[in-house]
């Protein structure tokens, strides 16, 4: 197990992991939502081979200071805390991963902090639109805005479970939504993972954030605060990446088995509503499911065509492909950042 540090910046302080210091490269991992740095942490065997790697807690995640969450600013929390923990670190210029809800923090990153991003990874992002609260492939938001989305869209009995540290449940969540069944981590990861889950903030101005009722179904519309709410495309929209006059490079990598980050997500009220596992569902003319992967490829086509460069790889597995599919995740990395011969 590699060895938990921590680091204060003028903003909060940081847990992180840190492998391979003395390599030129530098790899900074971001990691997504319902999770921790540690999440990484079966990489870094792999990755501290040739590279200076590094994984802190995002706000309101793992062993990183509690403090609130401001989602009316979108991603901008955490790509401030970011910037401020590279600036304690020491870091200036690194390439950038990350998974999930960290591939949109990445995006806002690498957006606010061009200069400090070589390459841009990102592992089963969410949509550049926000997460729920959009329909078509380019990320047209419901009114009122933030509706179906945000802090309201929360499964409560999860919430219960992660609060009860339901090591049962928590399990049953790795197995078959973080990853495609029957691929199981060891017993050993497992649990380090369940426990890891287990350190979130819990409440309004964390996970899963505060919310407002409406008239309109699903009933839920984005609150101000909290992880949730952040996520929003009340606040969340990505388009400004595209505004970039250097773009970095970005290899776009997700899983062929994904259920959450989908074009039929089951942690989407529209899909949900069309299965029937929401009631009330006003059907498709009214609130089609999110097509969160025809989002994203929409939005990286708009990328390519203002100058950027965008490589698609499908690996097998799910939402945590690179975990569950590590060899060919090496191969997209080695592939997308190599290393340059010695003159």
């Amino acid at each position: 197990m590699y060895q938990q540090r921590f680091l204060e910046t003028d903003r909060l302080r940081t847990s992180y992991y840190r492998a391979g210091e003395g390599h030129s490269r530098r790899l900074l991992l971001l990691h997504g939502n319902l999770s921790s740095a540690a999440f990484y942490l079966p990489l870094f065997a792999r990755l501290s081979r040739s590279w200076d790697v590094c994984a802190p807690d995002l706000r309101c995640f793992g062993d990183t200071e509690d403090a609130p969450l401001d989602a009316t600013r979108g991603y901008r929390d955490w790509s401030d805390d970011i910037f401020a923990f590279c600036r304690a670190l020491g870091w200036e210029r690194f390439t950038l991963c990350g998974w999930s809800l960290g591939g949109n923090v990445a995006m806002q990153f690498a957006t606010d902090h061009r200069d400090m991003v070589e390459r841009l990874i990102l592992i089963a992002p969410g949509s550049p639109y926000g997460f729920g609260g959009t329909y078509g492939e380019e990320g047209t938001p419901y009114h009122p805005l933030g509706l179906g989305s945000g802090g309201g869209v929360a499964n409560p009995t999860l919430v219960n479970f992660v609060t009860q540290h339901s090591r049962t449940v928590l399990r049953e969540l790795l197995q078959h939504y973080y990853f495609k069944p029957p691929f199981r981590l060891s017993w050993r990861w497992e649990n380090l993972f369940i426990q890891e889950i287990g350190k979130m903030k819990l409440g309004e101005t964390s996970y899963p954030g505060s919310f407002t009722v409406c008239p309109r179904w699903p009933f839920v519309v984005a609150g101000q605060r909290g992880v949730l709410n952040a996520m929003s495309p009340q606040y969340a929209n990505l388009s400004a990446l595209l505004e970039l006059e250097d773009k970095p490079e970005i290899l776009w990598v997700r899983g062929d088995s994904d259920d959450i980050v989908s074009d039929q997500s089951m942690m989407d009220f529209g899909y949900l509503g069309q299965i029937g596992l929401v009631q009330g569902w006003p059907g498709e003319l009214v609130y089609p499911p999110q097509p969160m992967i025809a989002q994203t490829r929409h939005f990286f086509d708009l990328y390519r065509q203002r100058g950027g460069s965008v490589r698609e790889a499908i690996i097998p597995g799910g939402h945590m492909c690179a975990l569950e599919s590590p060899e060919a995740f090496f191969r997209e990395l080695d592939a997308f950042t190599p290393i340059a011969p010695v003159e």
